[in-house]
């Protein structure tokens, strides 16, 4: 059983779709949906994915496949759009292809979704932007990942520093004592040190300047595991 907005943004990514052939864009939907911030969206795309309604294809730029509508027991089939207009960007209705781990050339280069800044030190809003940030395939594992620009010093003595881009498996869950972005109040994200103390989720910084961060459980949301740095030497 899918929310009213999970209904509302499958139905308007498909009509797009069909309109364009192309998927719309998260400021799109975020207008479309009449949410406050792009983070909702990502959530109830997420939550989709789950449930086996979306797939995000993999180093694309606005590349979403809708698997099947709701009250379908089958997943949706190709259409009219592969006939569609000239230039690459149609996005095809196929059932998604198994997931294979292959061997990757030292030198392969993977295009990652890059989603804006997020804080190292107090929460600041995260998951936006739509670039992307070529990474070296060999600093990755197996799992979709995005990078995300850090800002702010509180994880130095973890050798994170502002301005490193954060490499970042995407989950939910998390053990404690991981780096993890945690989206805090369901509008901003940090990066932190995750541990469970007391019936609380406690956000731990790698500076002694910053203190310990701690929320009830229902404020914290693990949107991924740090996977990785690249830095830039000017």
């Amino acid at each position: 059983m899918l929310t009213a907005k999970q209904h509302e943004l499958i139905q308007f990514i498909q009509q797009r779709l069909e309109e364009t052939g192309i998927s719309p864009s998260f400021e799109e939907m975020k207008e479309a949906l009449d949410l406050k911030s792009k983070s909702g969206v990502h959530r109830l795309i997420s939550a989709l994915e789950e449930r086996g309604f979306l797939r995000r294809l993999p180093n694309r730029a606005r590349a979403l496949e809708v698997i099947r509508q709701p009250g379908d027991t089958t997943p949706a089939r190709a259409g009219s759009q592969a006939g569609g207009p000239a230039g690459g960007n149609v996005v095809p209705m196929v059932p998604p292809a198994p997931r294979v781990t292959q061997a990757v050339a030292a030198n392969d280069v993977i295009e990652l979704p890059l989603h804006g800044r997020i804080a190292a030190g107090a929460p600041i809003e995260a998951l936006e932007g739509q670039s992307t940030l070529p990474v070296p395939a060999a600093l990755l594992g197996p799992g979709e990942h995005y990078a995300l620009e850090v800002s702010g010093d509180s994880m130095v003595e973890a050798g994170i520093f502002d301005g490193d881009f954060a490499l970042v498996r995407r989950t939910n869950t998390a053990r404690d004592g991981e780096i993890v972005v945690a989206l805090v109040r369901g509008e901003e994200a940090t990066l932190k040190y995750l541990r469970r103390e007391n019936g609380q989720v406690r956000l731990d910084p790698a500076n002694a300047a910053y203190d310990p961060q701690f929320y009830r459980p229902d404020e914290v949301e693990v949107q991924g595991k740090l996977a990785g740095l690249l830095r830039r030497y000017h």
